[in-house]
């Protein structure tokens, strides 16, 4: 491993969220992650207190996507089981709410701004809206091909875009159920997507292998198509990207997470690297959760969830000692595993 001019720090031990490997992690609260995976629970747990929460059985595949609506108790669980699961924690644990109609596994999952609509997606090429109180679909559209990986509402709008397996990356408007933009198809298969706060900016990872392809790219939401800079590093497929909280006096980040078991946190307008973690042998990470900084939940597959602290380094003078592989001035490092 590397030698670290911190020195050694312990990472606080808990009760393990879940038997198996941890496809998806959200917030639900600055105390309160939601998480699934293959042993299709999803689980609520309190990551500051170090304490498991509530644990949502009802699923008979692996989850896929869990999300929240924010200011809400509501969680909404994707799966491989073909259906979406809507749970209130204030309504014990049996769903609420059950959404059936798509044929094969459910990979996207947004809720609108409003908190009235669903929409969903999978690699049936289906994408669909659903009225989340009568559990309805009331629109759906079907494009050959669209093998859907992942699905976010623009914040405080009516466009959704959406990650596919056909490399292509598509802006919906969700009042015509009509694809309004389609942005040049990237060499691989579009994994994620995420939208910056303030809807301008669309990050979307690739996946790869042996360093080819496994970016993440940064879109012009305003100009679509537009690409802005690339995140080059990851040497496997890239699962996961993220816009972190801003904090004064920090330049916007971008988070990642790899098949290559690491986070890379990027500038997000000069494309520079500004730190790696390196979690050998916790397998692919595919799932990311930012929280109140410092802190950045990371799930994985072989070693469960991971809270992560993203800080300013205190020993740039020490160039190449204080930063893994020479890159960046972050200090990134995991504070508990759960």
């Amino acid at each position: 491993g590397e030698a670290r001019a911190e020195g050694i720090w312990a990472v606080l031990q808990y009760e393990p969220a879940h038997h198996g490997s941890i496809n998806t992690v959200t917030n639900l609260s600055p105390d309160l992650c939601v998480s699934g995976g293959s042993d299709q629970a999803v689980v609520l747990y309190d990551w500051k207190q170090g304490r498991m929460g509530q644990s949502f059985q009802g699923h008979n595949r692996e989850v896929t996507k869990v999300i929240c609506y924010p200011g809400s108790t509501w969680i909404f669980s994707a799966s491989r089981d073909k259906t979406v699961l809507m749970w209130d924690l204030n309504q014990g644990d049996e769903p609420i709410q059950e959404f059936c109609g798509h044929e094969l596994v459910v990979n996207g999952l947004a809720i609108s701004p409003d908190g009235r609509k669903l929409s969903t997606g999978s690699r049936d090429n289906w994408m669909c809206l659903w009225d989340i109180e009568s559990a309805k679909c009331e629109q759906r559209h079907n494009i050959s091909r669209n093998l859907v990986t992942h699905i976010c509402w623009v914040p405080a709008s009516s466009s959704i875009v959406q990650t596919s397996e056909d490399k292509t990356i598509r802006v919906w408007d969700s009042r015509t159920w009509q694809v309004s933009n389609t942005f040049p198809a990237k060499q691989y298969i579009q994994t994620y997507c995420d939208v910056s706060p303030n809807g301008n900016y669309l990050v979307s990872s690739s996946n790869g292998f042996g360093g080819q392809g496994c970016e993440a790219t940064l879109w012009d939401l305003r100009q679509p198509g537009c690409k802005v800079v690339e995140y080059r590093g990851h040497l496997q497929t890239t699962a996961c990207c993220v816009f972190l909280p801003v904090s004064p006096g920090s330049p916007a980040q971008v988070a990642t997470s790899s098949h290559d078991s690491s986070v890379r946190i990027w500038d997000q307008n000069t494309a520079a690297c500004l730190g790696t973690l390196s979690l050998d042998g916790a397998g692919p990470l595919v799932s990311l959760a930012p929280s109140d900084p410092p802190n950045l939940l990371c799930a994985s597959f072989n070693c469960g969830l991971h809270q992560i602290q993203v800080e300013q380094s205190s020993h740039q003078a020490q160039g190449s000692g204080a930063s893994p592989g020479g890159a960046g001035n972050l200090d990134i490092r995991v504070v508990a595993r759960f």
